[in-house]
């Protein structure tokens, strides 16, 4: 009898150990698991984020994507510690944006690069442009320079040579050769609705927007970006945060082989990685 008694107190114990190991493993996998809250414009950041979900979740990086359809309270929430990061700017907004917001905001990793594009359903080429026709800019002012580059590349406006690095062009730092006249009082986010409602007849439109809107910019763009444009989509974080072990991994990942090729596989040029 008192042998079953204790073959039973034995057998209860080690339930009770098994369940405490459990428990244990349970709390010390909890410790080991980061939860990342990173703002994201829809297209093509939070798509790229998505495919590196489950990659980053084998890391113990737990992703919370906020999806955002502006430019301005991305940084806003980053700043104010509502993110720990955000995906869906380049490096001379994330510059412009620190000057005027006096915060802090760095680039802790390149990922991609939209090409950026000049549409018309008014014209299919670029020499049919003609004197004085309109074209709708954002009233983003980090984008004016790099606008003003594609324009000068196909030789519809000169940046004068006193400007010494181009991408902080201004409408005031050209000649004006075709006479365009210049709209730029439209969030960028709207320039896609515009060019389908045909506001005017040149629009220059944000990839990450043209495709939202369901437009193909290897297709559509009457004049594209090249790929070894400066303006290269990054992971924005707060700079005591950069070298979190976190934030390495995040930014290690999107920088994959294996993310690499789902942009280029997916976007079809539309969207190039950072090699």
């Amino acid at each position: 009898m008192k042998k079953a008694i204790l073959v039973i107190i034995s057998a209860i114990l080690l339930v009770v150990l098994a369940a405490c190991g459990s428990a244990d493993a349970t709390a010390e996998k909890k410790e080991k698991t980061t939860t990342l809250v990173i703002g994201a414009s829809n297209v093509p950041h939070a798509e790229i984020l998505e495919e590196a979900k489950p990659i980053l979740k084998k890391e113990g990086i737990i992703l919370d994507i906020k999806k955002y359809q502006d430019y301005i309270l991305p940084n806003k929430n980053l700043a104010d510690g509502e993110l720990d990061a955000n995906y869906f700017q380049h490096i001379p907004f994330l510059e412009l944006s620190n000057k005027e917001n006096d915060t802090d905001l760095v680039n802790a990793g390149k990922i991609h690069i939209e090409p950026f594009g000049i549409y018309s359903s008014k014209y299919k080429d670029v020499a049919d442009v003609k004197d004085g026709a309109t074209i709708l800019i954002s009233n983003n002012v980090a984008e004016h320079g790099r606008i003003l580059m594609l324009l000068e590349k196909e030789g519809l406006v000169k940046i004068n040579d006193s400007v010494e690095n181009k991408v902080d062009a201004t409408l005031d730092d050209i000649e004006n050769t075709k006479h365009l006249k210049f709209l730029n009082q439209i969030d960028p986010g709207l320039l896609a609705k515009a060019y389908k409602n045909d506001e005017a007849d040149l629009y220059a439109i944000n990839t990450n927007y043209a495709l939202d809107a369901g437009l193909k910019p290897t297709e559509d763009a009457l004049i594209l970006e090249d790929a070894d444009s400066p303006y290269a989509n990054v992971i924005a974080v707060n700079a005591k945060d950069k070298n979190k072990a976190a934030i390495k991994k995040l930014v290690a990942v999107l920088q994959s082989k294996e993310i690499q090729d789902f942009i280029t596989d997916k976007y079809e040029g539309a969207v190039v990685p950072v090699k």
